[in-house]
Formats: structure tokens, C-alpha cells, sequence
């Protein structure tokens, strides 16, 4: 009785023969097969082939030393299906016959379960990854930016007291062009972490794309053929348009160094729209998931030499590169920016059979593509107000270069190298103090703390965040706040000038 009603399969096969000679119910119910098509069988009627002699040579080996150590292995179904088991293993003697048992157990719930936690467990780890290498260059990128600011705005200053004309302007100009491509350098690093500023207005991705195409078949390898199928219509999304001209760029210079040098082959880029599952967007390649719903996307394809597993998992990382030259920092700028726009990014890719790189990005409602497109006013005047800047900066190469600026500018200015200082400049000087540009990351009292301390010694006053950080981490950081303006590191004085004229006018 036991062995009938027993839950897990159990198998008799004689010990000289190796032919079955008794199972139970659950023998037919794993297999699929009657008793009756079972019974005197060979145990290769039963197991994969290519795990036939594992199973024999294990079973015997177990005889051998009379263990009861479990096997995993596997049997085949009526439909041909292998089915996961593991095996216990037995010898029963009866009389001058010897019988070897196997007790079979299903597994297969037990291996989607680990599969499924092992899934879960590297899609932490990668999202740990991706975490951490975020914090790393958003904060690497913070602290350039204040080096850079010192390097810009003295060399900018110089430039505005120089003559139009002569060899010292040259190299002055020199030293703005490599300051401004280190800080292009910054602003990818942000990217990647998510944290780059983004001017979002509704675009038609379309017509971004189009935009590109000399561009794109100006970059491209000459042995390259580029195709675009764009579609004609689509629903718009809210993004920043030069954020998604650096993804098809990136996308696309890809594609280009993955083709043949020598033969070449076809890149081609394509957009549409479509609706997304939760289920589909399970397999997006960042952490963070968006809500199902309809996204449009940019498709790059090319026919070059694929990827292996081991590169499709560091694809994104900034700083990986396949190449000899590079700084791989195209493809995590990718990810980052996709990030900020709340997307989702997809990779198909095997060695020889090329890569598919989609990108999506949420539609736009339909209120939102009626708003406008246009910028800010820029009808203020171009002359400084007069009155007395406070200038808050814990860095002191920032705040010198920063104190000539707004001199520069006709403001009067007095500094902090806190919020502490400078909640007690204010309150010795408030009858002075026009306004506040205010640094963001300080010791002892940051910027959101004195930004709180000084809006309750004066709810109207200006104040202007000053930040390596990117303008949208400071709408999540002061959201509720009102804000007079917001400035990131490094700027030039031109920049200084009008986002202090808004915020006084």
C-alpha cells in the first residue's frame, strides 16, 4: 500500500538484467506512460540518452558502497519532455535475487523557483551595480565641476578683459574649449547616474531622428549603408531633445565600430510605438520599471559582429570599452539618460548575428503635446541690477572666481563658505543682500538647509541654487520649494548674468 500511494515514483529494476520489473501510480503520472508499456523495460527507456550512463554507472556506484546519497538527473515523458528528478537510490535483496530501487522525485517546481531566484538575485546585483557606479560618477562629476568652474571662469574673465585681437587670446580661447569638452565629459558621467539635466518639452521622435540623418551618415564608417524607417506618425514624448540626439548618436557610432573595417555591412534605425506589459518590460535592461502603458521607441540595428554574454553584462558600465581606443562612456550615457526619462532599454545580441539596441520612452498624454514649445522669455535687460549678491560656496577656488564674476557684473558681493556663515551674513547684511547663489553640497549646513533657514528670515527672497548636480535631482530634492533660478557648475559669466537678471526681475 505504501508503495502504490506513494507520492514520489518508485521504480524496480532486476540487479542482472537492469530491466524494470515493478513501479507504482506515480511512475505512470511522472512519465506519462501506462504500467503496463513500463514493466520490462531498459532503463534507456526511461532516461535521456546522454545521461544514460551517468545513471547506470551512479546507481551501481551506490550499490557498490550501499549509499542512499540522492542523484539529480533526468527522465523522458511519452512526449518526449525531459522532466528534472531526484533520485534516491536503493538495493533491496530478496533471496538469491537482487533488486535495485530508485525513488524518483519531480524537481521541476524547485528548479523554476532557483532559476527564478537566481534571476532575482543577479537582477539585485546588477541593480546594486548600477547604484553604486552611479553614485561613483555623480560624485566624480560633482567634484570636477568645481575644478572646472575655477579653470572656466578665470579664463572667461581674462577673455572679456583681453583685446579682441593677439596670440594670448588664442590660447586663452584654447583653454575655454578643452575646460568646456572636460565639462561635456561631467555631463555624461551625470547621465549615467541618472542625474543629468534634461530641458523636457514635447517632441516628435521622428522628426528628431530626421534631423540627424546627415549627421549620423556623416559619423558613420564609409563602408557603412544606412537605412532609416521612421514613422510618419507618432504620439509625442516629453524629453530633452539634445539628451535624445546623444542617444542615437551613441547608438549609432556603435553599431558602426561593431560592423567589418573591412567589408562594412547595414545599420539600420527605426521608431514606432507600441503598447507595453509589465511583462515586457521585465526584461528592460535598467532596475527601475516603468507602468505599463504606450511608449514610443528608437530601434538600431546593425549586421555586425554580436556580442557575447559576458559583454551584453557590462555593456552599460561606464568606462567598459571592446575598443583600443575609447573612453566607454557613450553607452552608460545611454542608459542614464534613458534613466531620467523614465524609458526602458532593451538588447538583443549573439557573437556573429549582429545587435539590436531599442530604446523607450513613455508617450506623451495629450495634454501635454499641446503645450508650448517655446522657451523662456529672454527680454530682460542686459545691464546688472545693482545691489549685493551673497555668494555661498565651500570651495574656495569657486568662491574667488565666482566674487570676480558678479564684480564683473556691477554687483556688490559678500561670501560664505557655509550655510551657517551664511545665514549669519544674512542676518547682519539683510538690509543689503539682493539676493543668493547658493551652493548645494556644503558641510556643516548644506544648501537645502540654509535655503529653509533664510526663507524664514525672508519668504521673498532671491535665491539661486548653484550645483555640479543636474536641475532635475534639484526639483526632486526642493520640490514644494520655490526657487528663483538654478545654475550649474561650471558656467560662464554670459550665464551668470541672465539667470540673475530672472531672478531679480
Amino acid at each position: 500500500m505504501i508503495f502504490e500511494e506513494a507520492q514520489d515514483a518508485i521504480f524496480w529494476a532486476d540487479g542482472d538484467t537492469g530491466l524494470i520489473i515493478r513501479c507504482n501510480q506515480a511512475a505512470e503520472r511522472l512519465l506519462g506512460r501506462s504500467r503496463a508499456e513500463l514493466i520490462g523495460q531498459p532503463q534507456s527507456f526511461i532516461h535521456p540518452p546522454d545521461l544514460l550512463e551517468y545513471v547506470q554507472r551512479t546507481f551501481r556506484e551506490h550499490a557498490d558502497r550501499q549509499s542512499r546519497e540522492p542523484i539529480e538527473t533526468a527522465v523522458l515523458r511519452e512526449d518526449g519532455t525531459r522532466v528534472p528528478v531526484e533520485v534516491s537510490p536503493s538495493v533491496v535483496s530478496s533471496g538469491r535475487h537482487t533488486i535495485l530501487q530508485g525513488i524518483f522525485r519531480d524537481v521541476s517546481a524547485r528548479k523554476r523557483a532557483e532559476a527564478e531566484r537566481s534571476k532575482l538575485e543577479h537582477q539585485i546585483r546588477h541593480s546594486q551595480k548600477l547604484e553604486s557606479l552611479g553614485v561613483l560618477a555623480g560624485g566624480l562629476a560633482h567634484d570636477f565641476n568645481n575644478i572646472l568652474m575655477a579653470i572656466l571662469g578665470n579664463a572667461d574673465l581674462a577673455l572679456h578683459e583681453m583685446p579682441l585681437v593677439g596670440s594670448a587670446r588664442q590660447h586663452l580661447e584654447e583653454i575655454v574649449r578643452s575646460a568646456r569638452q572636460a565639462a561635456d565629459l561631467t555631463r555624461q558621467m551625470l547621465a549615467y547616474s541618472g542625474k543629468g539635466r534634461f530641458d523636457v518639452r514635447p517632441i516628435d521622435l521622428s522628426a528628431t531622428a530626421n534631423e540627424m540623418a546627415h549627421l549620423l551618415h556623416a559619423s558613420i564608417s564609409k563602408k557603412a549603408a544606412l537605412r532609416m524607417h521612421l514613422a510618419s506618425t507618432l504620439p509625442a514624448i516629453k524629453a530633452d531633445a539634445a539628451q535624445i540626439h546623444q542617444v542615437l548618436l551613441n547608438l549609432v557610432l556603435n553599431a558602426s565600430e561593431a560592423l567589418d573595417p573591412t567589408t562594412g555591412g547595414l545599420i539600420t534605425v527605426r521608431t514606432g510605438d507600441e503598447f507595453c506589459s509589465t511583462e515586457k518590460l521585465a526584461g528592460s535592461r535598467l532596475p527601475e520599471r516603468p507602468p505599463a502603458g504606450r511608449f514610443v521607441f528608437l530601434e538600431v540595428t546593425d549586421t555586425g559582429s554580436g556580442m557575447t554574454a559576458e559583454v551584453l553584462e557590462k555593456l552599460f558600465d561606464p568606462f567598459f570599452t571592446t575598443k583600443f581606443q575609447g573612453r566607454g562612456l557613450g553607452l552608460s550615457a545611454v542608459l542614464g539618460i534613458v534613466r531620467g526619462h523614465r524609458g526602458a532599454i532593451f538588447v538583443e545580441s549573439q557573437p556573429g548575428g549582429g545587435s539590436t539596441v531599442r530604446v523607450l520612452v513613455p508617450a506623451a498624454e495629450e495634454s501635454a503635446m499641446r503645450q508650448s514649445t517655446t522657451g523662456p522669455g529672454s527680454d530682460h535687460r542686459d545691464w546688472a541690477r545693482p545691489g549685493t549678491v551673497l555668494l555661498v560656496d565651500d570651495e574656495e577656488a569657486v568662491r574667488t572666481v565666482g566674487r570676480r564674476m558678479l564684480e564683473r557684473l556691477g554687483y556688490d558681493v559678500l561670501v560664505a563658505e557655509d550655510g551657517v556663515v551664511a545665514v549669519e551674513q544674512f542676518r547682519a547684511h539683510r538690509g543689503r543682500i539682493s539676493c543668493v547663489l547658493l551652493d548645494l553640497s556644503m558641510p556643516r549646513m548644506d544648501g537645502a538647509q540654509a535655503l529653509r533657514e533664510l526663507r524664514v528670515l525672508a519668504p521673498e527672497l532671491p535665491v539661486v541654487i548653484s550645483s555640479g548636480f543636474s536641475e532635475t535631482q534639484l526639483e526632486e530634492r526642493f520640490r514644494g520649494e520655490r526657487l528663483s533660478g538654478f545654475i550649474q557648475k561650471p558656467y560662464l559669466l554670459d550665464a551668470l548674468r541672465d539667470v540673475l537678471l530672472r531672478a531679480l526681475s
